[in-house]
């Protein structure tokens, strides 16, 4: 069997499977891989542990279908020491990680880049909404045209190396195409849920998961004046902002409206909560950040303007970016930005093209979370992202 041009990363999920479709298509040689990342998967949870297996299952129904070799790897130990170690200790410290970044850079755009140049190929492909493209001062990631499933978000630590070496073949097409492309083909995969929860877990009762990993402390929750208003379950299981999960129905003394997570006070186990949904203690102008990753290599200047987004699929929000001498980043906003939540990744943007970006180490917020941003301007050189 002849080496494949390139291989993807057959998940069991429809966007791979048509991926792989239109790269055959083209005349592309290419060859499918299925990763095994996640090895404990018990069922103690409640969640079930079958997913993985079922997902196996569909990549080789689609391999089969589409007549295309396909290969396993099994990148759990690399998954653990590189990702969930980080995601677990992120949680224990307070904070809110996103392990889809990581993943990425760890998982889908390491082990298995390298797994691929193992079988001969020079380049991998994956069903990530976005694009690469070119110009005189090298590669670039740019936004997939239907905006509303753009990745980019995900994939900002990528680097030259890997986007010289990837292809994203859905970075052009609507969400709707990709599945009306699979049903025309017959593939099995055409009406499967997209796959939402941790990267490469799924989705399981988060706080019994969690509970695993974590040990939690039952504790009071207060209003940002003091009065206890409840109990929590655990710090850990909250982030900025949420309202669901409280368990606070009438409370004595206040209105009936809905309560909003503003702080996390883990040094004394303390939810603090609000009941304005856009919050003072919610709200932010200034962010500082761990070393920021560039895509170019470098950053555009030592302070420029561009647009970030501080979650997935926020609206573009225009900063002024300062790259402190460190490689850490400070950022202001130039509107007031809600829940602007540490462990969190801020992502860069000039137009269509994403610069980079770096996790959230603290805002101007007053909070116990950021209460020592104006103290300690430069904690983001302590940053704990993993390496």
């Amino acid at each position: 069997m002849s080496a494949p041009e390139v291989v993807v990363g057959l998940s069991g999920g429809v966007d791979s499977s048509v991926a792989a479709l239109l790269l055959r298509d083209a005349g592309t040689p290419v060859a499918g891989l299925f990763m095994q990342n996640w090895a404990d998967d018990d069922t103690q949870d409640g969640s079930g542990g079958c997913r993985a297996e079922d997902d196996r299952r569909d990549a080789v129904a689609v391999a089969g279908r589409l007549g295309l070799p396909i290969h396993f790897r099994d990148f759990s130990r690399e998954y653990w020491d590189g990702v969930f170690a980080h995601f677990i200790a992120e949680y224990a410290a307070g904070r809110t990680p996103n392990p889809d970044v990581l993943c990425n850079r760890e998982i889908k755009f390491r082990h298995f880049l390298d797994a691929a140049h193992a079988l001969g190929a020079s380049r991998i492909a994956t069903g990530h909404y976005a694009r690469v493209g070119r110009d005189g001062s090298g590669w670039q990631l740019l936004r997939a045209h239907d905006r509303s499933k753009d990745q980019t978000y995900f994939l900002h630590q990528l680097g030259q190396a890997q986007l010289a070496a990837t292809l994203f073949p859905l970075g052009d097409l609507p969400k709707s195409q990709v599945r009306e492309i699979a049903r025309a083909h017959g593939l099995a995969t055409a009406e499967k849920k997209d796959s939402t929860g941790i990267c490469f877990i799924g989705e399981r009762d988060f706080r019994s998961f969690l509970a695993r990993y974590v040990p939690a402390r039952e504790g009071e929750i207060q209003t940002p004046d003091g009065r206890v208003v409840g109990r929590h379950p655990g710090v850990f299981f909250f982030t900025l902002g949420q309202r669901e999960g409280l368990q606070l129905g009438g409370v004595r003394g206040f209105a009936a409206a809905p309560w909003y997570v503003v702080d996390k006070r883990v040094h004394d186990n303390v939810l603090v909560v609000d009941q304005q949904r856009d919050s003072p203690w919610l709200m932010s102008r200034t962010t500082w950040t761990a070393q920021a990753h560039w895509i170019a290599g470098a950053p555009p200047a030592a302070r420029f303007v561009a647009s970030a987004q501080t979650r997935y699929r926020q609206p573009d929000e225009p900063c002024e970016v300062e790259v402190r001498d460190n490689g850490t980043l400070t950022v202001h906003f130039a509107q007031p930005q809600r829940a602007v939540t540490p462990g969190q990744s801020l992502v860069l943007y000039d137009g269509e093209r994403c610069l980079g970006g770096a996790v959230i180490e603290a805002t101007d917020a007053p909070t116990s979370m950021a209460a020592d941003a104006a103290s300690r301007p430069d904690r983001a050189a302590d940053a704990r992202l993993v390496r």
